[in-house]
């Protein structure tokens, strides 16, 4: 190979190579991140576990609302009585996992619950299947007023790409969404919270509470060795090919 052959062999090397570089920088990126969700993931997860299984306490007073964070928190176990609001529930579209590894289309059923001081906090009663909506909201509605639950703080959800809108108007809802729902019951001294009551049956044997998914998956540390390893063999690729090149034909 002459020289002036392996310098242009070089140059024609230098565009796969910048390319190579591009694909390798978002390769190894992709991986990172994994690593850094997988971090986050194991932190949320010993939370959860360290929140959920303590003595329940008061939920924040309502002078601490205004600063309320979703890391300091959320997963708490809580315990707090007053009076439901049963004409003001509001039924969001989900699903549950009644049976193991099948899921369940249904509404989870919130109700507002007055304190004693007047402000109110959404309790999430629980889940019940679609077909039995409407005698799950019937009992809750002739229910005894006054109640005290025991359940977990959760933060309330921003609506993905592919979730619908709430819909109040057709009292069609599927993000919990609790700036939403207060606009919609004209609920005053709403919480920025939401409780998810445990598993205490309700009247009618529906909604089942207890929903809460206290275990998550933590598949990153999988991924962060795929994006690794396909950014490994993307430079073994470009050794072959340049290596290949370099040696010209014969």
């Amino acid at each position: 190979m002459s020289l002036r052959s392996g310098r242009g062999a070089i140059r024609a090397l230098a565009a796969p190579f910048a390319a190579t570089l591009v694909a390798l920088a978002i390769l190894v990126s992709l991986g990172t991140w994994q690593l850094e969700r997988k971090a986050w993931k194991e932190g949320l997860l010993a939370q959860i576990q360290a929140r959920a299984f303590e003595e329940p306490s008061d939920v924040a007073p309502e002078a601490d609302w205004p600063s309320w964070r979703q890391a300091d928190q959320e997963y708490r176990r809580v315990r707090l009585s007053g009076t439901y609001l049963a004409d003001k529930i509001v039924a969001v579209h989900g699903l549950a996992e009644l049976r193991e590894r099948q899921a369940t289309q249904g509404f989870y059923l919130f109700v507002p619950l007055r304190r004693g001081d007047g402000s109110l906090v959404m309790i999430n009663r629980g889940f019940v299947p679609t077909e039995l909506r409407d005698a799950a909201l019937a009992s809750l509605r002739s229910a005894p007023a006054a109640g005290t639950v025991v359940g977990l703080v959760r933060a309330p959800e921003t609506r993905g790409s592919f979730v619908p809108e709430n819909d109040p108007a057709r009292d069609s809802w599927f993000v919990r969404s609790l700036d939403d729902m207060a606009r919609a019951r004209d609920l005053q001294r709403l919480a920025p919270f939401y409780v998810d009551a445990d598993a205490t049956p309700n009247p009618g044997g529906w909604p089942k509470g207890g929903q809460t998914q206290l275990t998550l998956r933590n598949h990153h540390l999988e991924y962060a060795f795929t994006w690794f390893g396909l950014a490994l063999t993307l430079v073994g690729v470009f050794i072959a090919f340049a290596v290949g090149r370099l040696r010209g034909p014969g």
